[in-house]
């Protein structure tokens, strides 16, 4: 069972890495050819924020496809979302740079979806 639980926690942060790969490059690519400017360092908050969607748009790929349900995906999709949101009025006061918010909302991530993932340990398990 405990295996099961940290094979699921593996497959869904490689899901997040894939997702941040894929679709970050292809955002940034849209980006650049429309003209946009997307820089994480003068846009911090809103980097973090696409960064956590697009970690969340493969991770509840992923997830559906493991067939989870609809609450369970939602609640980790909203785990992504939740360190850029509590943050990122830290970096609007300039009490954290960019960076720092970026490595931050990474960081926080990790525990948090453990977090939630314990809270449904039966569904995680299988």
């Amino acid at each position: 069972m405990r295996r099961h639980f940290v094979r699921h926690y593996l497959e869904m942060v490689a899901a997040m890495v894939v997702g941040m790969l894929v679709l970050g490059a292809a955002r940034a690519g849209v980006l650049a050819l429309a003209g946009v400017d997307h820089s994480a360092a003068r846009h911090p908050e809103i980097a973090a924020l696409a960064m956590a969607f697009d970690m969340s748009v493969a991770m509840v790929s992923w997830m559906r496809y493991r067939r989870h349900g609809w609450a369970s995906t939602l609640e980790m999709a909203g785990v992504m979302f939740a360190p850029a949101v509590v943050l990122a009025p830290l970096s609007w006061l300039n009490a954290i740079s960019g960076d720092q918010l970026m490595i931050a909302t990474h960081v926080v991530m990790l525990p948090l979806m453990l977090v939630v993932m314990l809270r449904r340990r039966e569904e995680y398990a299988r």
